[in-house]
């Protein structure tokens, strides 16, 4: 997995790009597709997991297959979390 972390456009101090890349790795990481599309048609994902440190983390991103282009991270909220939890536990 390629990562564009070039002009990231939001603080990467809140998040260090290791840890939003090892949430994507997150092997039960939760990766969602918007139900609407926005204004300029494009495809904008979320993705939902955790890193080896066990800090739960949500990235909006937007990928080519090839690249992935973060477009914003930041920890999950507690709603976010259960959600996370709950659909892990779905799944097992």
């Amino acid at each position: 997995m390629d990562f564009d972390w070039l002009d990231a456009p939001f603080d990467l101090k809140i998040i260090p790009p290791r840890e939003i890349e090892e949430s994507f790795e997150d092997p039960f990481s939760l990766r969602l597709l918007p139900e609407t599309e926005n204004a300029s048609g494009a495809s904008r994902y979320f993705c939902l997991g955790k890193t080896i440190g066990n800090e739960a983390v949500f990235s909006i991103f937007w990928t080519d297959g090839k690249k992935y282009r973060v477009l914003f991270a930041r920890p999950m909220t507690p709603d976010e979390l259960s959600f996370y939890e709950r659909k892990n536990t779905e799944f097992l």
